[in-house]
């Protein structure tokens, strides 16, 4: 199983973490993807100043947004698979 995390921290918290959280949940059963992605919750990656940092099972830090959510899903996570 592949691990996805993303960051909760406080600067991610306030570019809305809770979403990008929410998305990739929907995501992953649009896709039905429940026994192969395992989402998993972080503090701060060290990318602050971008949008949420979400970290793929290989250590590529991805930077989302609510709106960019389903995009990146698709090509950095699914895509990997």
């Amino acid at each position: 199983m592949k691990v996805v995390k993303i960051c909760i921290g406080s600067a991610c918290h306030l570019k809305g973490s809770y979403h990008v959280i929410e998305a990739f949940k929907g995501l992953i059963e649009e896709y039905k993807l429940e026994e192969e992605i395992e989402l998993s919750a972080a503090f701060c990656v060290g990318k602050c100043t971008e949008a949420v940092s979400v970290v793929r099972w290989d250590g590529e830090v991805l930077s989302v947004t609510k709106a960019n959510a389903r995009e990146i899903f698709i090509n950095q996570i699914v895509a990997y698979l």
